[in-house]
């Protein structure tokens, strides 16, 4: 289903990847891009009379092989106080397991420290060192003793000095608030946080995190392809797809406030494949009838309905609510088809009654009637035609409808399904780019070749 967006290419496109198929067949085709249309909505053509393309940008996190992935620092994101809060609720929302009943002390104190920690490390350590292997070495320098109440780690004295220096900063405040638990308690914190945190022990991962390359608040500045590829199978590192999502959204609609009047230039569709194995998206029920005024859009695949209500709950229906249009490809969850049964409503059907008596004479009746019946019963939908889906939009009524064949679209033969010539080779698109570190120096040039 991604695929058929992506062969439009008139808008931005993050597109969650399971198994990273979806890059390989489309890869190329983006490169090539689509025609770069003038003033009069025609393609525009150079001094030769060949048709100018505009080449996507594209950018891909890879959560199944960090050796085949771009960089993705979430820190480099944050910008105010409010930032740091939403990367800390993202990461407790999605890294919190099973969870277990009564825990709600401990993710509270969690968030305090995790706040303070970051506001330290946004606002008073160098550009480099803002990452999250930063934050774990403060959780790692952070030993309390029960015994001695009047201890001070490296990060106590650290703080110390802040505040007298500063001693309204919010960093400051946060990490005062976390102090008022005792040492016993405060031991138990920072084991709660070791192991929320345990996952960024691994070397592949810090590394990833450790700068940006993804460049989120651009993506409605000039048209991008972000692939986010995740496994379907194991979900240990979806947490960063979650994260990547939240700060996406929360990035482009400042943007298209602040900086464009309300709407990008370049429209921004998410295509969220796999939806229910990603993750929690902080707020998403608001996000989504919001973000549609900033040229915004979010396509959610689901497997069933009650996938979305397993992870969101009770705003499972809010968010299905504020969805323009939904799609029904197939399918045999009891509850999608219970809910798109009685949504599709019923028609009015004749019929009639026939009888006859017998005895000393005969007599014959007709009775006629009008019935309402289900468009469509749960059974009929049930076994529906594979090639059909049902479509409905916003103020017009269900149809059924053919699914389209993409192979008739004109972007098709462009794609690695068409020719195996075209699958993208993501190894050497990487491998083929300068990765510069944040410290590092280098000279540049310009060159001039008119006159060559």
């Amino acid at each position: 289903m991604p695929t058929s967006y992506l062969m439009q290419m008139h808008s931005s496109y993050v597109v969650t990847d399971p198994k990273g198929t979806i890059l390989v067949e489309c890869g190329k085709m983006l490169q090539r891009g689509a025609p770069k249309l003038g003033k009069d909505g025609k393609p525009m053509k150079d001094k030769h009379g060949k048709v100018i393309y505009e080449p996507y940008r594209i950018k891909v996190l890879n959560t199944i092989n960090f050796k085949k992935s771009m960089h993705y620092n979430p820190f480099a994101y944050i910008h105010s106080e409010k930032d740091i809060l939403k990367l800390v609720t993202t990461l407790i929302a999605n890294t919190k397991g099973e969870g277990k009943a009564g825990d709600d002390f401990w993710v509270k104190a969690e968030t305090l420290l995790y706040c303070a920690l970051i506001g330290y490390i946004h606002y008073e350590a160098p550009v480099e060192e803002q990452n999250f292997s930063t934050l774990i070495e403060f959780i790692n320098a952070m030993e309390v003793r029960e015994d001695d109440e009047e201890f001070k780690n490296p990060v106590d004295l650290m703080f110390d000095a802040l505040e007298a220096e500063k001693p309204n900063h919010f960093a400051v405040r946060q990490y005062k608030k976390y102090k008022l638990a005792a040492g016993k308690t405060a031991k138990s914190i920072l084991i709660s946080c070791g192991a929320r945190l345990a996952v960024f022990d691994i070397a592949e991962l810090r590394e990833v995190t450790a700068y940006d390359e993804l460049e989120l608040d651009t993506l409605g500045d000039r048209k991008t392809a972000l692939f986010l590829i995740m496994s379907d199978t194991d979900d240990s590192f979806n947490f960063l797809i979650s994260m990547c999502y939240t700060q996406l959204f929360n990035l482009l609609c400042e943007k298209a406030d602040d900086v464009y009047g309300g709407r990008l230039p370049v429209h921004v569709r998410c295509l969220i494949d796999e939806c229910a194995n990603i993750g929690q998206i902080p707020k998403l029920e608001k996000l989504v009838a919001t973000i549609r005024s900033r040229e915004i859009s979010a396509c959610l695949v689901l497997q069933a309905q009650s996938q979305l209500k397993a992870i969101y709950k009770d705003n499972a229906d809010t968010i299905i609510g504020n969805m323009d249009t939904s799609i029904f490809l197939g399918g045999k969850e009891p509850t999608t088809l219970k809910e798109l049964a009685a949504v599709l409503g019923k028609e009015t059907i004749d019929t009639y009654n026939t009888g006859e008596s017998r005895g000393r004479e005969t007599s014959h009746s007709l009775n006629y009637q009008k019935l309402g019946k289900e468009l469509m019963s749960q059974d009929e939908l049930a076994v529906m035609d594979g090639g059909k889906c049902i479509l409905q939009l916003r103020g017009v009524r269900p149809f059924l409808s053919d699914k389209y064949d993409i192979t008739k679209h004109p972007n098709f033969q462009y794609t690695a399904d068409a020719d195996d010539k075209n699958a993208f080779d993501i190894e050497a698109f990487l491998s083929a780019r300068l990765k510069l570190k944040p410290n590092e120096v280098c000279d540049v040039y310009e060159v001039d070749t008119e006159g060559a």
